[in-house]
């Protein structure tokens, strides 16, 4: 009976110390769980949509409109002012990158990117990809947005068409 008194006044003592502390930290982060397919957070809480800082932009760092390439090809993406992450995670002035194949110029502010076969996702934080193409003319688009793969809007998306030859 001693050592079970004992062991849950320590256990106590150990829990009123951990507690304090974190909620005087503030951070942007917002982790988020969600599912993957529908883009649906698990914990109830949604976080807003991060505000997009003066001055950010995205671009295709090696693509140029009208440009002829021969597939496959890298198709480089880049960022300023914006930092790239991973999916999952809400954090100001940061999101992932999306590439659209003959669809949209962009997505509404807040709408989710879809997840389908013109919708390329890159929730891994990657900023090139290997992209095979049958010969055509194509519409690419990229579009940055946040954790939950919610769009940006039109203000950090970019278009460039090319030609795919044989």
């Amino acid at each position: 009976m001693k050592y079970n008194l004992l062991l849950l006044s320590i256990l106590l003592a150990a829990a009123c110390n951990n507690s304090g502390d974190s909620k005087d930290k503030k951070d942007d982060t917002v982790a988020v769980q969600h599912d993957t397919m529908h883009h649906a957070p698990a914990t109830g809480t949604v976080p807003e949509l991060p505000a997009v800082p003066e001055g950010s932009k995205v671009f295709f760092k090696n693509l140029k409109n009208n440009a002829t390439v021969t597939s496959p090809f890298t198709v480089e993406m880049g960022t300023e002012v914006m930092r790239v992450d991973t999916a999952n995670l809400v954090v100001a002035g940061s999101g992932h990158h999306h590439l659209f194949i003959n669809a949209e110029d962009s997505l509404a502010t807040g709408e989710t990117v879809p997840k389908d076969s013109a919708h390329v996702h890159f929730g891994k934080g990657q900023t090139a990809y290997e992209l095979s193409l049958a010969p055509g003319k194509y519409k690419l688009t990229l579009q940055l947005a946040d954790g939950l793969h919610r769009s940006y809007g039109s203000k950090l998306s970019a278009v460039v068409n090319i030609t795919v030859k044989k």
